[in-house]
């Protein structure tokens, strides 16, 4: 049972937590392609092919391990290899990243996000915790937020406890104090009970839960549902 009393800060996810993820990329990719199609065609046609796509993205993983929590890297590298197996312009790499990144970056809110992300800085300091490359500022939140920690950033990713450690430091709390909010069964309901944390799995989709020895402290459909199940507490 979640104890809404000692809870004193947030960390939150943000993909598929405030926004519906995979549009976003569906449209960042359809951006790049067209953007590489007039001066890089074999490569826009290998990054249409999603089959073709994903095999490189994993040889590049098999590859650079050290880069797979980096997803700026990991796309960078991505594009550096297609460019490069099909003899055209590997300088096309940044320019064709920046063009995937601003695509990115144009997120569609779930409706419930942003009064709840209003309701919920004006009680606690809120820290972004994400495994994705989303910038808070340029898609629109940044005034809601304390502070923002990504696997990028910060060099590893959920559910290793070190990232949500570092939110409760950059809140000024201690773990256990943080409530953890989030989509994902195991990066964050597992990783934020494994740190210490109390967890509310946000289960849009009306998932089963899958995993028997460990449960979040409290489910809710969306984030209204989340400010309603703390309004007790503040």
């Amino acid at each position: 049972m979640l104890d809404t009393t000692k809870i004193r800060a947030i960390s939150l996810d943000l993909d598929d937590t405030l926004w519906p993820i995979w549009p976003v990329i569906a449209r960042a990719e359809q951006a790049l392609q067209e953007w590489l199609r007039p001066q890089a065609p074999r490569t826009a046609a290998l990054l249409a092919d999603t089959e073709q796509r994903l095999a490189l993205r994993r040889e590049v993983l098999q590859q650079r391990p050290d880069i797979g929590h980096d997803l700026r890297a990991l796309r960078q590298e991505l594009i550096r290899l297609g460019l490069q197996r099909h003899g055209e312009d590997t300088a096309l790499v940044a320019p064709a990243y920046e063009v995937f990144i601003a695509e990115r970056m144009r997120v569609d809110l779930f409706e419930d996000a942003r009064p709840a992300l209003a309701w919920l800085a004006a009680r606690y300091p809120v820290v972004a915790v994400s495994n994705g490359n989303a910038d808070l500022h340029r898609v629109g939140l940044g005034e809601y937020f304390h502070a923002g920690l990504s696997a990028q950033s910060f060099g590893v990713g959920k559910p290793d406890p070190r990232i949500f450690h570092a939110a409760a430091q950059a809140a000024g709390v201690l773990p256990h104090e943080v409530l953890h909010v989030g989509d994902d069964a195991t990066l964050d309901v597992l990783g934020g009970l494994n740190a210490g944390m109390q967890t509310v799995w946000v289960n849009r989709a009306n998932h089963d839960w899958a995993h028997e020895t460990q449960r979040p402290h409290a489910t809710v459909d969306d984030m209204a549902q989340l400010c309603a199940l703390l309004q007790t507490a503040v």
